[in-house]
């Protein structure tokens, strides 16, 4: 199945088989339905993957699908890339990186780039507020814009690189959702999708390959080797299909 969306100010074309479709993602939608209604209130999912894993689209995906297939509770797609510290504070501050102090700017997508504290608050409000405003990130403006989506669906559906990641504070974050799923593929494949998504940002591919080795293959590896397991765990395999590698 073809699926064609605009996610973070960019283009995006993807293709999802129609045995994904009716073995992992329905079934999951069917679930979720399920769970929301045996607590008779609005749920949170959390979907964790590193940089790279399409989480933003496969969320965008599941939310169109949900609203297309009888008998199941439609849910809303949000995002954690909205809690980005803006680029003024990011070009004026500084972190440690590898013994040396450089800017936050620098690195840019890694845990400490953003605003925790703001998305602990926010994340805590979804289920206990009836509708909420919700920040997204632009990627052609590089930075985020508060309050762009009001959240309203009784199934919330919430992405992000970190949100499983078993580290100081954000280790807290999990225990908010009701549900999670965690998406894993092979780091050479996120590097080469990574260094592609990049240079469409207006990069030469030799700035995004730099980019990508310094700062978005560390959050990869941090994504991969300290997250917490899932509820149900998705795989991205070589030929860019799906499969579950593991459910509770």
């Amino acid at each position: 199945m073809d699926y064609k969306v605009m996610i973070n100010g960019l283009a995006v074309d993807a293709f999802y088989s129609e045995e994904c479709v009716e073995n992992i993602f329905i079934p999951l939608l069917k679930r979720l339905t399920e769970l929301q209604r045996q607590k008779n209130r609005r749920i949170l999912v959390m979907l964790a993957a590193p940089p790279g894993a399409g989480k933003s689209t496969l969320c965008s995906f599941l939310e169109k699908l949900s609203k297309e297939t009888d008998g199941v509770t439609p849910l809303q797609a949000i995002g954690m890339d909205g809690f980005h510290r803006r680029q003024e504070y990011l070009t004026c501050h500084t972190t440690i990186r590898d013994g040396k102090e450089i800017k936050m700017v620098e690195i840019k997508g890694a845990p400490e780039t953003f605003d925790l504290d703001l998305m602990k608050s926010r994340i805590q409000s979804i289920t206990r507020e009836d509708s909420l405003g919700w920040p997204i990130y632009d990627r052609t403006l590089h930075n985020p814009v508060d309050n762009a989506i009001e959240v309203e669906s009784d199934i919330v559906l919430l992405e992000g690189n970190y949100l499983l990641l078993n580290q100081p504070g954000w280790d807290e974050i999990s225990k908010y959702a009701d549900y999670t799923i965690s998406i894993v593929a092979d780091e050479n494949q996120l590097r080469n999708r990574l260094i592609e998504r990049k240079a469409l940002s207006g990069n030469s591919i030799e700035k995004a390959t730099a980019f990508v080795d310094y700062s978005d293959m560390v959050n990869v590896k941090t994504c991969l080797k300290y997250s917490k397991e899932a509820d149900l765990t998705l795989q991205v395999k070589s030929d860019n299909t799906i499969e579950c590698i593991g459910s509770k």
